[in-house]
C-alpha cells in the first residue's frame, strides 16, 4: 500500500540604428524567437512538478494509512529516504524551471526516468508487482506517450517492462494475509482500485491539461505561419515596387532634361506653354520623389539615408508637409509628447504615419485630428477622423491583406502595411469607432526602437 502512494507520487512527476535596421532584420528574429520560445515545453513541465508535489503528499498519507491504520509493517525508514530524494529532486526542478528558457525533450524524458526510478525503489520495499499500485507504471508510459518524441517513449517502455519484470523476482515482501487477496474487504483488492481510480483520474486531470498546452502550441504555430505568408507578400511587393522605381528611374530623368531644353526654346517661349511646361515638371519631379520612396523603402541606395531628430521635430515637420500636400479642410494637431527625445527617422516610419492619415482623409475629408502622447516608454499616436468608420467585419480583420470597403482592386493594404511596420517595431495599431462618429486609430511604439542608444541607456538610469 506504501507502494501506492510512492507510485501516485510518481505518475505525477512524469512530466545607432533606426527604424529602418530595425524592420530590416525583426522579421527573422521575431519568427526565430517565436519558435524557440514555445512555452508549451516548460507548461508540461510545470505541470509534472505540480503533479509531483500531489504524488508527495499521497505517499505520505498512503504510508500513515498503511502501516499505522491497517499495521502492515513497511520499512519506514528507506521509504522515507526515498521519498525525500523525490522531494528534492522536485525542488531542484522547480529551481531549474524558473531560470530556465527552454524545456528539451531529454529533460521531459530524465524528469520521467526519475519518476520510474522512485517508483520501483518504493515497489521494491513494499512488495513488488504483489503491490497493487505496480500497475501506476501504465501512467508513466502514457504520459511519456504525451510529453516525448518517439525514441524516448519508446525507452521509457522498455524500462518500465524491465522494472516490473525485475519486480517479480527481487522485492521485500508484504506481511499480506492470503485469505485476504481474492476478498473485496482485502488490502490488496483495495489497493488494486485505488489504483485504477489514480490512474484514471490523473490522466484525465494531466492529458486535458497536455492538450490544452498543445492547443495552444498549435495556434502560436498558426500565427506564425500566418505571419511568414503575409511577410513574405509584403517582400515581393516591395521587390515589384523596387523594381518598377528602378525601371522609372531613367526615363523620368530623361524627361526632365528633354523639359528643361524644351524651356530655352523659342517655339516654347510662349506664356501658355511655358506654363503648361512647368505643370509637366512638376508632375515629373513628383513622380520621382514617389519613386525614390519607394527605393528608400525597400532599402536601396537611392533616397536619403535614416537622420537623427527629435520626436517633437520629426512629427511637426511630417505634418506640416502632409498638409501641404492633402486637400484637408480642417485638421487638428495636439502634440502632447511632453519632453523631447532623439530618436532616428526614416521613410518606413514616415510612410507608416501618412497612410494612416491618408486614410482618414479619405474617410473624412472635412476633418481629421491627430494627437501625440508620451505613455511610459511608448509613443502614442491617435489619428481620428468623423467619416462612418469601421464595419464590424473590418475591425475583426484589421491588419489582413485586402480587407477593404473601397472596392477597387489592390484596396486594404495600407492598413495591413502599417500594422507589419508597427508590428515589427515592437508596437501595435488598434482600431475602433467613436461614440460620436467616426473613427480612430491608435498607433503605439516603443521608443526603444527610435530612441538613439545613449539616450535609451539615459532613460534607463533616470
Amino acid at each position: 500500500m506504501t507502494q501506492d502512494a510512492t507510485l501516485s507520487g510518481e505518475l505525477g512527476s512524469s512530466g545607432p540604428p533606426g527604424p529602418s535596421a530595425t524592420l530590416a532584420g525583426a522579421s527573422e528574429a521575431s519568427a526565430a524567437a517565436a519558435v524557440f520560445d514555445d512555452p508549451s515545453g516548460r507548461e508540461n513541465m510545470q505541470q509534472l512538478i505540480q503533479l509531483r508535489w500531489f504524488a508527495v503528499i499521497g505517499q505520505v498519507i498512503t504510508i500513515a494509512i498503511v502501516n499505522f491504520g491497517l499495521r502492515i509493517q513497511l520499512p519506514l525508514h528507506d521509504m522515507s529516504v526515498v521519498l525525500a530524494c523525490l522531494i528534492a529532486f522536485n525542488a531542484v526542478s522547480l529551481v531549474r524551471l524558473r531560470f530556465s528558457h527552454e524545456v528539451t525533450n531529454t529533460m521531459l524524458f530524465v524528469s520521467l526516468l526519475v519518476d520510474v526510478s522512485t517508483l520501483t525503489a518504493q515497489l521494491y520495499l513494499s512488495g513488488g508487482t504483489t503491490n497493487p499500485f505496480a500497475f501506476l507504471y501504465l501512467l508513466q508510459v502514457i504520459l511519456g506517450a504525451e510529453l516525448l518524441r518517439a525514441w524516448s517513449v519508446w525507452t521509457i517502455v522498455g524500462i518500465t517492462c524491465a522494472c516490473l519484470a525485475g519486480l517479480t523476482v527481487f522485492y521485500r515482501p508484504l506481511a499480506l494475509p492470503p485469505d485476504d487477496y481474492g476478498r473485496l474487504s482485502g488490502p490488496y483488492i483495495q489497493g488494486l482500485l485505488l489504483c485504477f481510480a489514480l490512474n484514471a483520474a490523473l490522466l484525465v486531470i494531466f492529458i486535458t491539461r497536455i492538450n490544452r498546452n498543445l492547443r495552444a502550441r498549435d495556434a502560436r504555430l498558426a500565427y506564425l505561419r500566418e505571419r511568414a505568408a503575409e511577410e513574405e507578400h509584403i517582400v515581393r511587393m516591395g521587390l515589384l515596387a523596387s523594381g518598377a522605381a528602378h525601371e522609372l528611374g531613367t526615363p523620368l530623368s530623361t524627361l526632365s532634361v528633354i523639359l528643361g531644353d524644351w524651356r530655352r526654346m523659342p517655339a516654347f517661349l510662349n506664356a501658355e506653354l511655358l506654363q503648361e511646361l512647368d505643370e509637366m515638371q512638376t508632375q515629373v519631379t513628383r513622380c520621382k520623389s514617389i519613386v525614390s520612396g519607394i527605393l528608400l523603402s525597400a532599402g536601396e541606395a537611392r533616397g536619403e539615408a535614416p537622420v537623427e531628430t527629435t520626436v517633437r521635430t520629426f512629427l511637426d515637420e511630417l505634418i506640416a508637409e502632409w498638409r501641404t500636400t492633402r486637400p484637408v479642410a480642417q485638421f487638428s494637431y495636439d502634440n502632447r509628447f511632453g519632453k523631447d527625445l532623439t530618436i532616428v527617422s526614416d521613410s518606413a516610419l514616415k510612410q507608416m504615419i501618412c497612410n494612416v492619415l491618408d486614410n482618414a482623409l479619405e474617410a473624412s475629408p472635412k476633418w481629421v485630428g491627430f494627437e501625440v502622447a508620451h505613455e511610459g516608454s511608448w509613443l502614442s499616436m491617435v489619428v481620428k477622423d468623423a467619416g462612418p468608420g469601421f464595419a464590424p467585419d473590418m475591425l475583426a480583420q484589421l491588419g489582413k491583406p485586402y480587407q477593404s470597403t473601397k472596392g477597387r482592386p489592390g484596396a486594404g493594404l495600407g492598413l495591413f502595411l502599417v500594422a507589419n511596420v508597427a508590428r515589427t517595431l515592437g508596437g501595435s495599431v488598434v482600431a475602433q469607432n467613436r461614440p460620436g462618429g467616426g473613427a480612430m486609430v491608435t498607433l503605439t511604439l516603443p521608443l526603444a526602437s527610435l530612441t538613439l542608444e545613449e539616450e535609451g541607456a539615459a532613460d534607463g538610469r533616470d
